[in-house]
């Protein structure tokens, strides 16, 4: 009996045996095309594109994205020539992922200031980056705001969204860049009045952030049952916050009296180890789901750059907080710190994490060549932000070791990143224009369909 080929809805083709095969063809061909009833709302919920749900598949091949309709009129979201609609309308999917632009423009910036090898101008350079990132993170506040008050009840779903919920840490991480920036750009070494100001923000970065973390984690225990086999970068986000404590403290110790610099590293220390400690269990899972279920979907794989993040930030955080404790602090005087053995054991540290760091590189760097993203996301700027963590932990290192090899590495790395930032960015501008974010189903507010 002749066998008849159905296209499925993930573009397969099944094969039907005898006469039934025409109907399911029809039947199939309706469901899929048949407008909606009249009354439906432009939402997306229920909508499974861009979410990690969507990005399971069988076996290991098949990566391709879902292409599913919009809930109005049959309109395929990824058409060229699909309704256009105004900025009031679409600010109602611009989401906390945004800050990622944020995050990335302040880590540009303290990766400009800590080039080994400058040149003349530079640092002027990295000033106005951090004016920019400033300037940027006031505007993407304020672009939040005008969503909740446009939009009602988005700020509740936003921040109980099973996907774009675990963007809202990205504004604490762009908080980050802006107080280490601040230290490395805007405060004399000799001002002890503005060093407090520093130190004040620090503690009260702390407590946010822990509080954050905490919070947002038992929310998702509590209310949401999210395979292992879904497992995205994004679940370490909450706790990326409490971790960046320890490389603020690495920047701002040194400027630091000597009563604020050794509590300031001691809780740098304690949130450092709390952030990489929830880090290495996230792993885990990550490298569990990646074994039994292979890589995510290629619109999410630049996401897998998360990972390179953690070890890479820790390795710059332990460097910076051994160099920011005070000389004078030895075992001959009561502590139980001896600098001359502290600061070798902080850079053996820090190799052995970079070299976690750099297999997640390479790890996020492959699954990308091999099967590059058809279209921007927010999440593009993980290919940024992480990565400068992991250029700075170089520099750490070779600065450390005193090694000019490692130095030129990392100047070769931080040309690469600029030029990554370029691209993410003029991408991010061109996607915003022609519509492909801030529309319905294409952004970090759809509905995963991992809910209970």
């Amino acid at each position: 009996m002749e066998e008849t080929g159905i296209p499925s809805a993930s573009g397969n083709t099944t094969p039907y045996q005898g006469a039934g095969a025409s109907f399911l063809a029809a039947t199939q061909e309706k469901l899929i095309t048949e407008p909606q009833t009249e009354g439906q709302s432009l939402s997306t919920t229920g909508t499974r594109v861009n979410s990690p749900d969507a990005s399971i598949h069988e076996g290991k091949e098949g990566h391709d994205i879902e292409e599913a309709k919009h809930p109005l009129d049959g309109i395929n979201i990824y058409d060229p020539n699909r309704p256009k609609f105004t900025l009031a309308r679409r600010i109602a999917h611009f989401t906390w992922a945004w800050f990622t632009l944020s995050m990335s423009t302040g880590g540009l910036a303290l990766l400009l200031y800590a080039q080994p090898h400058q040149f003349p101008g530079l640092r002027q350079i990295g000033f106005c980056v951090y004016i920019a990132n400033i300037i940027i993170f006031a505007g993407l506040v304020v672009a939040m705001c005008s969503r909740w008050f446009l939009h009602r009840g988005t700020f509740k779903s936003s921040i109980t969204h099973s996907r774009e919920a675990f963007f809202v840490p990205t504004i604490f991480l762009a908080i980050a860049t802006i107080i280490t920036g601040t230290q490395r750009y805007a405060i004399a070494e000799e001002d002890n009045t503005v060093a407090w100001f520093i130190s004040s923000l620090f503690w009260i970065y702390v407590v946010a952030s822990l509080a954050f973390a905490i919070g947002q984690y038992s929310y998702v225990f509590k209310t949401h049952d999210l395979g292992l086999h879904t497992m995205m970068p994004t679940w370490i986000l909450p706790i990326f916050p409490i971790m960046l404590s320890g490389t603020i403290a690495s920047v701002i110790a040194e400027s630091q009296p000597q009563m604020n610099a050794v509590p300031i590293i001691v809780a740098g220390l304690t949130c450092q180890g709390l952030g990489i400690s929830v880090a290495f269990m996230m792993y885990a899972h990550m490298v569990g789901r990646l074994m039994s279920r292979g890589l995510p979907n290629r619109e999410h794989r630049t996401g897998l750059y998360m990972n390179v993040g953690p070890p890479a930030f820790t390795a710059l955080a332990v460097i910076g907080m051994a160099n920011g404790l005070p000389d004078n602090l030895d075992i001959n005087q009561g502590m139980v710190l001896d600098m001359k053995v502290i600061r070798p054991i902080a850079a053996v540290a820090a190799i052995f994490l970079w070299a976690l760091s750099l297999w997640w590189f390479g790890i996020a760097t492959v699954s990308i060549i091999a099967q590059p993203p058809q279209y921007f996301h927010l999440n593009w700027w993980a290919a940024v932000f992480p990565n400068t963590g992991f250029i700075l932990a170089t520099i750490s290192i070779g600065n450390a070791v005193q090694h000019e090899g490692i130095q030129w590495f990392a100047t070769g790395l931080s040309i690469c990143l600029v030029c990554s930032y370029i691209f993410v960015l003029f991408n991010l501008v061109r996607a915003v224009i022609i519509q492909d974010i801030m529309y319905p189903g294409r952004d970090e507010d759809v509905l995963d369909g991992t809910d209970t």
